[in-house]
């Protein structure tokens, strides 16, 4: 298996050329994908190049993309890709997008690479070599209370379920507006999960769990420190419902806010 650090600088050639086509390039047509959802050009574009790059480069490795590479692999490692975390922002030029790139192993990501072509900035992790913006090391910010969290929540449910899954979101909303400091929704989990790295932000709640959305955000993200789980409190995998990160101060009080959301009628803990 080859290493992470001859892994590492792939990577990161990948996303500089797929962030490039994202900086230069017009979003171009939109393909619907179901209910209020669409692919741009661009998405396709930046797919088809780093699968093919890659495939090169590493050829042992299969891939799977966001939009023409779903399916489901058999293997223990694989990249997964998002060619624009964000579609909707970059094509209403809303600069909080992002190219997410992620090597998973056993089930949880190991590498990822996370650009935001619109504001010149790269995140990075490694397994066991820590989180980074370019050349500067990450570690999520110290706070251990609700009420001086930021917190960013993922986007609203579309498509078949999205209004059983709507609920759950919009009672976790309104539990989180009474008690933390701010709650935001970037429309970018990649960015969620790279900011809370950064310590811009103290928890990112994305209540479903699509590899190529979050995975290069986990891996940055429990290198700098934060904790990273599923609704149960378990910890994240690729077989997890949810993708609840969080400041380890602030993990209690968040996971039961957010069994509270989903069954308001359950009994309080001890």
């Amino acid at each position: 298996m080859t290493s992470l650090r001859d892994l590492l600088p792939i990577a990161h050639e990948a996303a500089d050329a797929a962030a490039e086509l994202a900086r230069t390039r017009p979003p171009g047509a939109l393909t619907p994908k179901g209910d209020r959802d669409y692919a741009s050009e661009v998405d396709f574009t930046i797919e088809r190049f780093v699968r093919d790059f890659l495939a090169e480069r590493t050829p042992n490795i299969p891939f799977v993309g966001e939009e023409e590479n779903r399916a489901g692999v058999d293997a223990s490692e694989w990249w997964t890709l998002d060619p624009i975390d964000g579609t909707v922002n970059f094509a209403h030029d809303v600069p909080l997008f992002a190219v997410s790139l992620a090597l998973i192993r056993d089930q949880r990501p190991v590498l990822g690479v996370i650009d935001l072509p619109a504001m010149d900035s790269r995140y990075w992790a490694a397994q066991g070599h820590g989180a980074h913006r370019d050349r500067r090391a990450l570690k999520v910010r110290d706070v251990d209370r609700l009420d001086d969290a930021v917190l960013a929540i993922g986007d609203y449910a579309v498509g078949p379920g999205a209004t059983d899954k709507n609920r759950i979101r919009l009672n976790v909303t309104e539990l989180l507006a009474g008690r933390a400091l701010r709650v935001r929704m970037l429309g970018s989990a990649a960015i969620d999960l790279a900011w809370l790295a950064e310590g811009r932000l103290d928890a990112s709640l994305t209540l479903s769990n699509r590899s190529w959305d979050v995975a290069a955000g986990v891996i940055i993200a429990r290198e700098a420190g934060a904790v990273v789980l599923d609704y149960d409190g378990s910890l994240h995998t690729t077989d997890s419902a949810a993708t609840i990160a969080t400041a380890p101060g602030i993990r209690d009080d968040l996971l039961a806010l957010v069994r509270t959301a989903i069954n308001p009628e359950a009994p309080a803990r001890p």
